[in-house]
């Protein structure tokens, strides 16, 4: 027998994962990738306890309920309940093909007041259409019998029974299940970030055509909104800056200044008179040039350069641009 483990990498999913194994079941580790959250963890961690794992790029789906979540958003713009019912959706949906018979997760009952109480729950398992099925092995013994456990698929009595926020009783399993390396709690969402939250909303209200790329902007630099659609992004450091330059594409606009360490900026979006010269003074203003010298910046677009030259000015002036 086979199971499909919603996988985070979190120490909650490696519990639950291994809780299921020890009772001689299969299990096949699912990690729903979007711009918002990666793989990178749950490979890790899964690897550390030799559990196989698929990663399903669910961003198209994914960015319909970022858009419009039926049941809201958490305190940033983190649709919980959607999402969580969304990757039960996709695992049902893969059940089939995987030569699986049931979904688990690694939910604890409480321990997120918003998306992990009882209500929450009992509206993800249903919305997903694939109630029955799923099993969460941490909270087994305070949530209603679920089809794996009333045909016997599973023992309930080796299944657990947490609840609340204290991983106190996470941490005394791992160690009787010889799970020595786990991650911290916290969260690995985007979607609950505030500053990223921010330039997300920003991105969504200024331009709805826009493509994968300009998400993965918003994780790096200082962003300003110059115009309805025009946006600068400008590096804090050189791994923002190199990352700039591989998001940039053929019709931005990339600035640095020529001869003092500086950011690179981004201009993306509608071209506006004057935004070439507000764009160089930022470059500078955010380098390491002299309050007073004139300093070269480098303006490529097109495969064609040129340069222009400005001085800094104080960056209080571009508070009123700042998006965060």
């Amino acid at each position: 027998m086979k199971a499909l483990s919603v996988f985070s990498g979190g120490l909650d999913s490696l519990l639950a994962s291994e809780l299921i194994r020890d009772q001689g079941i299969d299990v096949q580790a699912l990690f729903f990738e979007t711009p918002f959250f990666s793989s990178t963890k749950a490979f890790k961690f899964a690897k550390s306890i030799n559990l196989p794992i698929k990663v399903i790029d669910i961003t198209d789906r994914h960015l319909e309920i970022v858009k419009r979540p039926k049941h809201g958003y958490g305190e940033n713009m983190n649709p919980c309940i959607d999402c969580h019912t969304l990757m039960f959706r996709i695992a049902g949906e893969m059940i089939e093909e995987e030569d699986a018979s049931f979904i688990i997760t690694g939910e604890v009952l409480g321990q997120r007041p918003m998306s992990q109480n009882r209500k929450a729950l009992s509206i993800i398992a249903s919305e997903s259409g694939f109630e029955g099925l799923i099993l969460r092995p941490l909270s087994a013994k305070f949530l209603p019998l679920s089809i794996p456990e009333a045909k016997a698929w599973v023992n309930r009595d080796e299944l657990m029974d947490f609840s609340g926020r204290s991983r106190k009783p996470q941490m005394e399993l791992a160690k009787r299940l010889n799970i020595g390396q786990y991650p911290s709690p916290a969260g690995g969402c985007l979607l609950t970030d505030k500053v990223f939250t921010r330039r997300l909303k920003d991105l969504f209200l200024s331009d709805p055509q826009f493509e994968i790329r300009d998400i993965e902007l918003l994780r790096v630099g200082r962003h300003f909104r110059i115009g309805p659609n025009t946006k600068l992004v400008v590096g804090r450091n050189k791994t923002e800056n190199q990352a700039i330059r591989a998001l940039s594409a053929e019709g931005d606009i990339l600035l640095s200044p020529v001869s003092v360490p500086g950011p690179t900026v981004l201009a993306i979006g509608e071209y506006l008179p004057g935004s070439d010269e507000l764009a160089a003074i930022m470059t500078v203003s955010y380098s390491d040039a002299g309050a007073d010298d004139i300093t070269e910046v480098n303006l490529r677009t097109k495969g064609k350069e040129r340069i222009l030259r400005t001085k800094k000015r104080n960056k209080d002036e571009f508070k009123r641009y700042m998006i965060c």
